[in-house]
This record gives C-alpha cells, sequence and structure tokens, in this order.
C-alpha cells in the first residue's frame, strides 16, 4: 500500500507540473503575441505619421509649383521672356528633387498624377504664347497669370487625387 500511496503522490506531483508547465507557456504565449500586437501597431502608427508628412509635403510642392502661386512667388529676373521661362522651369525642376523621395510613401498613381501635374506646368510654361517672341518678362508674366486664371489647374487636380488618398488612407 506505501507503494501505491508514494507512486500517486507522485504521479500528481508530475500532473501539477504538467499543468503549470502548460498554464506558462501559454501564458508567456499570450503575453508575447501581445507584445507583438503591440509593436505592430507602434510601427503601423509610425508609418503612418511618415506617409502623412509624405503627402503634406507633395501637397506644399504641387502648391508652389502651381502656375499662379509659382509667378507670383518669383519675380523675372531680367527683362527677357526667355530667361524668365527658363527660371519657371528650373524653379519647378528643383521643387520636384526636393521631394522625389515621397514616392516611396504614395500610390503609383498618385506619383504619376503629380509627375503628370509637374510636366504639365512645365509644358504650359514652355508653349504659352510662342507666337510672339517679343514680350517681355513682365508682359509674359501677366499672360500666364491672365491665362490660368481659367484653366484648370492640373495641380489643383493632383492635389484633389491627394487629399482623396489622404482621406482613404486616415478613414481605415
Amino acid at each position: 500500500m506505501n507503494f501505491l500511496e508514494n507512486n500517486f503522490k507522485w504521479f500528481f506531483a508530475f500532473l501539477a507540473l504538467v499543468i503549470i508547465y502548460k498554464f506558462l507557456k501559454d501564458y508567456l504565449s499570450y503575453q508575447n503575441k501581445n507584445k507583438f500586437l503591440s509593436r505592430n501597431d507602434s510601427i503601423k502608427s509610425d508609418i503612418l505619421k511618415v506617409k502623412l508628412q509624405a503627402y503634406e509635403r507633395l501637397a506644399l510642392f504641387l502648391e508652389r509649383i502651381s502656375l499662379t502661386n509659382l509667378l507670383t512667388r518669383v519675380p523675372p529676373i531680367s527683362t527677357k521672356k526667355e530667361d524668365y521661362q527658363y527660371l519657371l522651369i528650373q524653379t519647378i525642376e528643383q521643387e520636384f528633387e526636393h521631394n522625389m523621395l515621397q514616392q516611396i510613401y504614395v500610390s503609383e498613381e498618385c506619383w504619376n498624377i503629380i509627375l503628370t501635374a509637374k510636366n504639365s506646368n512645365i509644358q504650359y510654361i514652355r508653349n504659352c504664347d510662342t507666337s510672339n517672341n517679343t514680350l517681355t518678362a513682365d508682359k509674359f508674366r501677366e499672360l500666364v497669370l491672365t491665362m490660368t486664371i481659367n484653366d484648370t489647374s492640373s495641380s489643383g487636380v493632383a492635389l484633389s487625387y491627394l487629399k482623396n488618398e489622404v482621406s482613404k488612407l486616415t478613414s481605415l
């Protein structure tokens, strides 16, 4: 009988150890899973912040290259229309170079729309009054400002798309 009692005690001790081991294993697994999920949420939050900053920078870029803002901000450097056109195009290209890295944070379609807006503005400057080469830089500036008042701005279209993409991103 002593032998059975002794084996019975060992059996319950072993069973208790197995149960404790199982509870500890499950508890530690649960803790690790929670840490992973909270770290994952933190990473997602950080990525969202960086993406939103990229969208902000691209929105600022589009505002800065919109023709009315560009022409208001960048005065002519000489009386020659060609010099002013070159300066405006160079300003757009420099703004673009400063924001080129933001493409990794936006969709490919959004980036293509931003590129189209940039290229459209450059083309608009090049094509504006190609028939009249006698314009001075100031007259050219006035002409472009007058012509852009009634036109749909490519920068405005791109900015609308950008805002739409941000609203989708933040509603998730």
